[in-house]
């Protein structure tokens, strides 16, 4: 797929099909007809395997660190870390998160001079990393969401609940929406209800009433329409995935291992960037995961060929 194509997919648009391939990817293709007991089998070895969660260890060992690290600069006053995840300072350089500042400026008629830099400082280290990649490894709210998300399943499986997907350009709508609120009543809205920063805050500096909004949100995400607020609503997300083809750090995917069983789908947050791993989709033998990808490493953790692997360009697979 295009990097056009990448881009237009995480706004919202439906994976289409590659209308071509290429040649090696056709031979891998032609290889992989009439397997589908070998696929049945592999299926049912997962079932007895015990899991790995090699990545997701990694990445919650991060963010615990990450955030507790504003905690402790605060508490200890050591001036280490200052502030929150939406503007802080790191060792006196600003820091400010891309999407919050666009909002201040639009709200305030004005461009503050240390949010540019601050976002200027995000958006750099984030291009580096991979884009979304904040969202798995940094964001409190997702390390929230992925448990209740957890217990969705939970309460999915025993027929209690049902899982509403929304629309995937809701997040567009949003995105627009919040910044043109802001522009006209000079209110930053989202930068109330945003759970990135109601928990940071809350995080380091104690609880608050804003916690109650945090609680309804998750509420209903266990019961109405799973991670409801990082798949269609947060802007903050969309903002960084525009980052994410141009990263070193990404997730590639492999077709010559691939079963097709689809594991790899079900544990992602956005499986629209794994649309490549249905059979007869992959369009070449190696393909880059999309733009809209948190690199969670979830699909890499479940995945029984190693079909998904973390890679950096130019040095290949990481550790």
């Amino acid at each position: 797929m295009s990097l056009l194509g990448d881009y237009w997919t995480m706004l919202g648009r439906v994976p289409e099909r590659s209308k071509s391939r290429s040649d090696e990817a056709e031979v891998m293709h032609g290889r992989k007809r009439g397997r589908g007991l070998e696929v049945a089998r592999l299926i049912e070895e997962m079932a007895g395997a015990k899991a790995n969660h090699k990545w997701r260890n990694r990445r919650w060992g991060v963010l615990i660190v990450v955030n507790l690290l504003f905690t402790l600069s605060y508490w200890l006053d050591v001036q280490l870390v200052e502030g929150s995840l939406t503007a802080s300072r790191f060792l006196g350089f600003h820091m400010a998160d891309v999407y919050s500042s666009l909002l201040v400026a639009l709200a305030q008629h004005h461009v503050p001079i240390n949010l540019v830099i601050g976002s200027v400082t995000v958006l750099l280290l984030w291009g580096l990393i991979g884009g979304r990649a904040f969202c798995s490894w940094i964001c409190p709210y997702h390390l929230l969401a992925e448990l209740a998300e957890m217990l969705h399943a939970r309460l999915a499986a025993a027929g209690l609940v049902v899982d509403h997907p929304l629309h995937r350009g809701t997040r567009v709508v949003m995105w627009l929406l919040f910044a043109l609120l802001a522009l006209v009543s000079g209110h930053t809205l989202f930068l109330t209800l945003n759970p990135v920063g109601i928990l940071s805050r809350a995080v380091i500096y104690g609880p608050s009433l804003a916690l109650l909004w945090v609680l309804l949100v998750i509420g209903f995400e266990i019961v109405y329409s799973r991670r409801a607020w990082c798949r269609y609503i947060c802007p903050i997300g969309l903002t960084y995935g525009a980052l994410g083809p141009f990263a070193p750090i990404r997730i590639e995917y492999k077709l010559e291992a691939c079963a097709h069983e689809g594991e790899c789908r079900k544990v992602c947050e956005v499986s629209h960037v794994l649309d490549m791993t249905i059979k007869g989709r992959s369009p070449h033998s190696h393909v880059d995961v999309g733009p809209d990808c948190t690199r969670c490493g979830l699909c890499v953790d479940i995945c029984p060929t190693k079909s998904l692997d973390f890679k950096m360009k130019g040095l290949g697979d990481l550790l």
